[in-house]
């Protein structure tokens, strides 16, 4: 079995932030979706699996005051804080699996995850990822999920990955959740191939049903 953390370490430590496949310098399809939630600036959101992300700095620049990032390694977290400098005290980050994580109860607003899920090819895995998305959501969350969509590919730096349509994602988070919106992105890698994913956002029924 493949150790992650040491992959995702060497990933970061071996190639410069520009070069990983999923990057791009403004995750324009997330801000767009969390534009047109209008939150109010004191909001809670979590980035997981946003540790070399520029996500971060976009919302930090919205205005946004509470930003949690969480990623496996510390070096994709390292380049963040180095980017951001001063700014990156105004951040909480977690080096830590999201499927093994202690997170605060009840206490995110927004769940954001780009490239994350899609790695989580056990069924265990992907029950455990969700067990915690639902103990540390609030009543009423809103979650963003952005995987390889169905004609995505099944391999990504060098791991399996699944796909998934809306509807798939969904079953996943279950029945206390409805799918407010789903969008189709034809990503262009630093190395010039297309791929194909979706962003899906979902609002979390106002109980703490599963």
């Amino acid at each position: 079995m493949v150790d992650l953390k040491s992959h995702w370490e060497k990933v970061y430590q071996t190639k410069r932030p520009t070069e990983v496949s999923w990057f791009q310098p403004h995750l324009a399809q997330s801000l767009e979706i969390i534009s047109r939630m209008d939150f109010d600036r004191n909001v809670e959101i979590i980035d997981i699996g946003g540790g070399a992300s520029a996500l971060v700095d976009d919302l930090l620049n919205h205005g946004y005051r509470h930003m949690t990032v969480l990623d496996m390694s510390q070096e994709a977290l390292n380049i963040s804080k180095r980017r951001l400098g001063g700014q990156s005290k105004n951040v909480t980050w977690i080096e830590g699996d999201i499927t093994a994580v202690d997170l605060p109860q009840h206490h995110y607003d927004l769940w954001h995850d780009r490239a994350v899920f899609h790695f989580l090819t056990r069924a265990d895995e992907r029950y455990r990822y969700m067990d915690i998305l639902k103990k540390t959501l609030k009543p009423g969350g809103h979650v963003i999920i952005a995987t390889f969509g169905p004609q995505g590919p099944t391999h990504c730096s060098g791991l399996d990955v699944a796909r998934y349509s809306p509807e798939g994602l969904l079953a996943e988070l279950g029945q206390n959740f409805k799918l407010a919106e789903s969008l189709e992105e034809d990503h262009k890698t630093p190395g010039g191939t297309a791929q194909k994913f979706i962003y899906c956002h979902f609002i979390r029924g106002s109980s703490n049903a599963k």
